[in-house]
């Protein structure tokens, strides 16, 4: 497969014009720039970058979109209507539900996804036959959708770092101890065509220092990923608890590294944000999802500067758009600091390919920018709307990130299989119809 390109982002702040891209088994083999096509050749109108990845997603809270955003309150007043949809799900309602919204992901122009999934047993806690079958749904909705995933099994034992007995609620998301989720996570595997698996201690409320310390050894080269810091609340019990913060709990039981993925990261201490920074760790933000549940801004540029690497999530669904999350890590920081231009639109747009990449291990999918020896997960952005009128292919990433919308997204191929053509998923008609449907079988909240 060649595609010939009218604009293709590789690397930098501009994009490049009449680049031919080749294509064998699914892999970037050639590139040429400046170039007319070929015969044969498919004719790409717009800008073509690498897929979107999505690094933080909790698939079924995109039905409590619209229906959470119109209360009071702050994030624990929003978990109760949360965790009563999640002890709504099924196995089979819960592949239809993500299968819809990992094929929203792709008509966005996100190729790959980092589930962080907790909604494992029963809801009584008791696990089912297959103690993996809420998981395997979530790989079954992501080939479904035609993305990559990364299942990033969550363990969730306690309630809070000061109360070990879990909440009613939240049964369903433990295994009852850290070697039994271990265990369950090993009979997973390593993955598969299209699927990678990581480990997802929720938060140092929910796995206490002891056993995030157990799971140094039981790692096994699997990316970790945890929330960190998402609650002033979350900071305070951490600190009365154990005298350090999240972060410096994570230092202390040796799990910091570039393995290590500190979602949310809003509440940094100056010596949180050193630690994360020295380790080369990675920082994911989700910025519609903090700010929907008024949670505060991270320092993200702090933590980019002192070494961190930045990467994107959507979280909540409250919109999935990564383009809106990537300009809104420098929008926030515009807002506290009256400056412009924290952030440059280059490094935005690699926190919304590359980042997410490196963060769930897909190192294969890591360069800035379309390349040679790449999977070809790519994404065609069309420049005929409103919006991207007036493209300027020297500014090219400020474009990207601060102007367009998933609404351009035109086409997407995932290892060079096409995912979306003309804006239409290839193999789910009717998106907005599943979405729907599978949302209204779960009833209203």
């Amino acid at each position: 497969m060649y595609l010939h390109c009218e604009y293709a982002w590789l690397g930098g702040e501009s994009a490049r014009r009449d680049v031919r891209i080749g294509v064998v088994d699914g892999i970037v083999t050639s590139l040429e720039v400046g170039v007319p096509g070929e015969r044969g050749d498919e004719r790409v109108a717009g800008v073509v970058i690498p897929g979107l990845v999505n690094a933080h997603s909790h698939a079924f809270h995109r039905a409590l979109r619209g229906r959470t955003h119109g209360g009071s309150g702050d994030f624990w007043q929003w978990r109760t209507p949360m965790y009563a949809l999640a002890n709504r799900l099924t196995p089979d309602s819960y592949r239809e539900l993500a299968t819809a919204v990992f094929a929203e992901m792709a008509l966005a122009g996100i190729t790959g996804v980092g589930e962080f999934h907790y909604v494992h047993h029963q809801p009584d806690g008791t696990p089912y036959a297959d103690p993996n079958v809420m998981g395997h749904a979530m790989v079954d909705a992501a080939r479904g959708a035609g993305i990559r995933i990364a299942l990033l099994d969550a363990a969730y034992l306690h309630a809070a770092i000061e109360k070990s007995e879990l909440l009613p609620e939240q049964r369903r998301f433990s295994d009852g101890s850290i070697d039994r989720w271990l265990d369950r996570v090993d009979a997973l595997g390593e993955g598969g065509d299209g699927w990678t698996v990581g480990l997802a201690p929720h938060s140092v409320r929910a796995v206490h220092p002891d056993e995030l310390a157990s799971i140094v050894g039981s790692r096994f080269g699997r990316v970790v990923h945890l929330h960190v810091s998402e609650q002033p609340a979350e900071n305070a019990a951490c600190i009365a608890a154990t005298g350090m913060t999240p972060t410096e709990v994570l230092a202390d039981v040796g799990l910091l590294g570039t393995h290590l993925t500190a979602v949310h990261a809003t509440h940094m201490t100056d010596r949180d944000v050193s630690l994360l920074g020295g380790a080369h760790a990675h920082v994911c933000m989700c910025p519609t999802t903090e700010r929907d549940l008024a949670d505060g801004i991270g320092p993200a540029h702090a933590m980019a500067s002192a070494g961190a690497t930045l990467c994107l999530g959507s979280d909540s669904h409250a919109v999935i758009d990564l383009f809106e999350e990537a300009r809104a890590v420098e929008h926030n920081e515009r807002l506290i600091t009256g400056t412009r231009g924290i952030h440059r639109p280059a490094s935005l747009l690699a926190a919304a390919t590359s980042g997410g990449a490196s963060s769930l291990g897909w190192q294969s999918l890591t360069p800035e920018g379309v390349a040679v020896g790449k999977p070809a997960d790519l994404v065609a952005i069309g420049l005929d709307s409103v919006r991207m009128a007036g493209f300027d292919a020297g500014a090219a990433a400020a474009h990207i990130v601060h102007v367009a919308a998933p609404a351009d997204v035109r086409h997407v191929w995932v290892a060079g299989t096409r995912v979306v053509r003309d804006g239409t998923h290839t193999s789910i008609d009717d998106v907005a119809g599943a979405l729907r449907s599978s949302i209204e079988a779960l009833g209203t909240l």
